[in-house]
């Protein structure tokens, strides 16, 4: 009897052990699977984390190139979207693409039509910027006159400026009128000025919202110091058109050389094609025409740098 009781208590106790062995090993394999699913949890969190930057700094770039866009068509005076330009793009380049198709017939034709039709509208863009400009700085001086009149009479910068966008044509008026509805909206003087200054790219306009910041902050005869600026740009322009004047030769001396071997080529080509096909077909006359087209480019790049004088 003693025997059997034990060999139960014996039993019992090793059971007893035994699942308090079990339950401790389960719970602690439960911990370490807590563990890695936390640290699983952890890492997710940390990769969508980086994928939402990631996506946020490119649509970061893509809003910095929209406003770039945005920018350039409010100079070029163009009143269209960035979205609806870029869908001109695309509709001018199927249409070049398909055009050129159908006229060679050559898949190689119809991929250089799609570039030509994608890049002539920033082209376009890019020449209306420039005239847009050179318009604004050749009515910059008499706008800068109509302010110099109204604030001798009396009135302050705003009203002056009020003034000059009720008497002035394209492109000061619009430009004027843009600076006056900021102002309105809430934004300081200055700060609509400074932005105008970084949205026009003119160093006269520079000169002029520099000159204003600075007599703000200083004081002083601000219509004396407009009258000032107002010279020194007419002076500017003056010797600007002189340089043109004295350069006018070498420029189009560089713009004759660049095009002369090209112009020779396509008259010897229409007067004896089998003479000058030669250099499209032997490997030496191939280098020599990529030869002769660098040593062009390279020149005329020199002798625009020549004749290029800053003032």
């Amino acid at each position: 009897m003693k025997y059997v009781l034990l060999i139960t208590m014996f039993v019992t106790i090793f059971t007893f052990l035994i699942a308090v062995s079990l339950f401790r090993q389960s719970q602690k394999d439960s911990q370490e699977q807590a563990q890695k699913k936390k640290t699983s949890i952890k890492q997710v969190l940390k990769d969508m984390n980086y994928k939402l930057t990631q996506l946020l700094l490119k649509n970061k770039k893509q809003s910095k190139k929209k406003n770039n866009l945005e920018q350039k068509l409010s100079v070029a005076g163009i009143p269209v979207k960035p979205e609806e330009f870029i869908a001109f793009q695309w509709l001018a380049a199927i249409f070049t693409g398909g055009l050129f198709h159908l006229l060679t017939g050559n898949i190689l034709f119809s991929l250089l039509g799609l570039i030509l039709g994608f890049k002539i509208l920033s082209v376009w863009l890019k020449s209306k910027e420039k005239k847009r400009i050179k318009e604004f700085n050749m009515g910059l001086p008499g706008m800068i006159t109509s302010m110099i009149g109204s604030l001798r009479a009396g009135f302050s910068l705003p009203q002056s400026l009020t003034m000059v966008a009720e008497e002035s044509y394209s492109p000061i008026k619009e430009e004027v009128e843009l600076v006056l509805k900021k102002m309105r909206y809430g934004t300081s003087l200055e700060d609509a000025l400074v932005e105008w200054k970084e949205r026009i790219p003119s160093e006269d306009l520079e000169l002029m919202v520099e000159a204003i910041s600075i007599q703000r902050q200083v004081g002083g005869n601000l219509a004396f110091l407009l009258n000032k600026i107002v010279e020194t740009i007419r002076e500017r322009t003056k010797i600007q058109n002189q340089i043109k004047t004295l350069t006018a030769q070498g420029r189009l001396s560089g713009m004759i050389i660049s095009l002369l071997p090209v112009a020779l080529g396509f008259i010897i080509y229409l007067m004896n094609p089998e003479y000058i096909g030669t250099l499209f077909t032997n490997p030496i006359g191939i280098g020599m025409l990529i030869a002769g087209l660098i040593g062009g480019i390279i020149g005329f790049i020199l002798i625009r740098k020549i004749t290029t004088i800053e003032v």
